[in-house]
């Protein structure tokens, strides 16, 4: 069974940092497109990044330059590096998989950006 499993959300202030992790299991994580997706509370959930197996990355325009995403095949973990965080990020966090058109999504974590 295939879990994807956030952690390192939360509550901080404008200009702050967070790093998000996500945990995979189930699945052979070296293969496919890992990701981060977010919602904002009224708001479809848009792409944040991607990375590639091969570790190419893909990121929404709103967080070039902010956000750094990254992954650790033994570990089976993806991590998002958010630096300079603004209200505007405030959003459910998403860890998202994608190999060969198969997605798996996990439950999603808060992060609050507020002073």
């Amino acid at each position: 069974q295939v879990q994807l499993v956030e952690s390192g959300g939360g509550l901080v202030q404008p200009g702050g940092s967070l790093r998000l992790s996500c945990t995979a299991s189930g699945i052979n994580f070296s293969v496919g497109a890992m990701g981060w997706y977010r919602q904002a509370p009224g708001s479809e959930r848009d792409l944040v990044a991607t990375i590639t197996s091969g570790g190419m990355t893909n990121y929404a325009d709103s967080v070039k330059g902010r956000f750094t995403i990254s992954r650790d095949n033994p570990k089976n973990m993806v991590y998002l590096q958010m630096n300079s965080l603004k209200p505007e990020d405030t959003a459910v966090y998403y860890c998202y998989r994608d190999y060969r058109g198969v997605e798996h999504w996990g439950k999603g974590i808060l992060v609050t950006v507020s002073s």
